[in-house]
């Protein structure tokens, strides 16, 4: 027989058990249900933790989301705002920039499919994907840090790290947009504090800037952006090879890894760590600036 002490325990957890499942659902079909559990788990030493263990199996799909851990208000309007802010339809004029993938194309570097994903994922894990990472990282720390000294070294450090004056004009420009439009429609305290401590604002800082007011936690942020800007890419080169929707997509989903671990690896770098080795990448940047027919701005 239970002891005086194990059947007071199985007593308050069956009043316990009866109030959630009251309060949940008020049928007496589960409260039944749940007694008779109980009666057959009171036997054991384990009744407490296997009720626990029982209550979402007899909830409903809603109920049991709710009981195991909803997304909460503050995480839904943080994926709402990355999906608005890094969608292709957001006005930052993505669309019309290659970053020198123009050229690439036209002197035969880039021919396929296979090609582009060569060429793009070392453009991640090597190039501006890795440096912008990084930037959009350390703006976003040093905003949550309220450090705007670094904020200003940051943004700095980022509008002088271009290769050429297309990946400049390209680079400023949506920075530019993105404030502006973050300030028309998603206004926030402190964000005009924040961008009027940086002389020029480049793409990446725009976002982590804007991110970190909105406090949106960076990683996924960071891995919004990279999406962005890789899904920007495979489009400028689906236009340009062409490629048809369904290898555009291939291409996406096999960089899927890189963008990972460049994401992961700018997450804890310094800013002495910054560099590129994609030297016919940013030589593409600059031959577009002469080239003769074009159809992006970079």
């Amino acid at each position: 027989m239970p002891s005086p002490l194990m059947i007071a325990m199985i007593t308050a957890t069956i009043t316990m058990a009866m109030i959630i499942i009251t309060t949940m659902a008020g049928t007496v079909m589960r409260i039944t249900a749940m007694l008779m559990t109980i009666i057959i788990m009171s036997m054991t030493s384990t009744a407490a933790t296997t009720i626990i263990t029982v209550i979402p199996m007899l909830m409903t799909t809603s109920e049991r989301t709710s009981f195991l851990g909803a997304m909460t208000e503050l995480e839904a309007a943080a994926l709402y705002r990355l999906m608005t802010w890094l969608s292709p339809a957001f006005p930052v004029g993505g669309f019309s920039y290659s970053s020198g993938i123009e050229w690439a194309v036209e002197a035969g570097d880039i021919s396929d499919a296979a090609s582009l994903r060569g060429w793009l994922s070392t453009m991640l894990t090597d190039g501006s994907g890795f440096c912008d990472a990084v930037f959009l990282v350390h703006a976003h720390r040093a905003v949550e840090l309220d450090d705007m000294k670094n904020l200003r070294e940051v943004a700095e450090l980022a509008a002088a790290f271009v290769p050429s004056r297309e990946r400049q004009l390209e680079t400023t420009a949506q920075g530019r947009a993105f404030i502006e439009i973050a300030r028309s429609a998603w206004s926030r305290a402190g964000l005009d504090d924040a961008v009027a401590e940086c002389e020029a604002i480049v793409y990446p800082v725009a976002v982590g800037l804007v991110g970190a007011v909105h406090a949106i936690p960076s990683q996924p942020l960071l891995h919004a952006f990279l999406h962005a800007l890789t899904s920007n890419w495979i489009s400028a080169g689906s236009r340009l090879i062409p490629l048809g929707q369904t290898d555009s997509q291939r291409v996406l989903a096999a960089l899927e890894p890189m963008v990972a671990a460049t994401a992961a690896r700018a997450s804890s770098a310094s800013l002495d760590e910054v560099g590129s080795s994609t030297f016919r990448a940013d030589l593409a940047s600059l031959r577009h600036e002469t080239q003769y027919t074009r159809l992006f701005r970079s």
